[in-house]
């Protein structure tokens, strides 16, 4: 590094002690590069980024109070200077999409060689991005779960927890036949054909 260069900060969000340790020693070789601070969850991530202003967080999606999707849209909607790079171990493509669709500007797989870290927290620290070739081809092989509507979402909470469709009526001061045609149109965007089906699939894509 050249004399006067700035250091690119880093501070590493992970609820594992010794993969925050483990990076941390990964970074200190790098003479560009100062690992400013840690957080064990997503709350203290955002707090760190606050205090410590970092240019990279270095971001675990599943993390406990806060996980990393939430922590990403506070931090780019609060803090959009610094930025986020995902790195994880086994999230969804719906995560790990929602990140990026929250302001994460990469991701990247815990398996990643030391070398292709290094690299990527450089392009993204420079204002580019990142996504592992890996998370590439997951994202383009499992499809985001579609979008529903508040509504939508709402009866199919209540579907969940037991509801039934006069349940939900009365509950959201509409008609059954309301409730009805509303879990078809539900059916038709999960490509699922049944109450069933639409609830264990909002639970595994965790849309309720």
């Amino acid at each position: 590094m050249k004399q006067g260069t700035k250091k690119i900060k880093i501070l590493i969000a992970d609820d594992h002690g010794i993969v925050r340790a483990g990076l941390a020693s990964i970074l200190s070789f790098e003479d560009d590069i100062d690992v400013v601070g840690e957080a064990a969850n997503g709350l203290q991530a955002v707090a760190q980024c606050k205090a410590l202003k970092p240019d990279v967080i270095i971001m675990d999606l599943v993390m406990p109070q806060l996980n990393g999707v939430e922590a990403t849209a506070r931090i780019a909607r609060e803090m959009p200077e610094t930025k986020v790079i995902i790195l994880t171990t086994y999230g969804s493509a719906d995560d790990i999409g929602r990140a990026l669709e929250a302001g994460a500007a990469g991701a990247i797989v815990k398996t990643v060689s030391n070398e292709t870290l290094v690299s990527a927290i450089r392009q993204i620290a420079d204002g580019g991005t990142y996504i592992a070739p890996e998370i590439q081809k997951m994202l383009k092989s499992e499809p985001p779960a579609p979008k529903l509507t508040d509504r939508q979402r709402e009866i199919l909470v209540m579907a969940t927890r037991g509801l039934t469709n006069e349940d939900i009526a009365r509950a959201l001061d509409i008609t059954s036949s309301g409730v009805k045609q509303c879990l078809s149109k539900i059916y038709m965007k999960l490509n699922v054909a049944n109450r069933s089906e639409a609830i264990a699939y909002a639970l595994r894509k965790k849309l309720v």
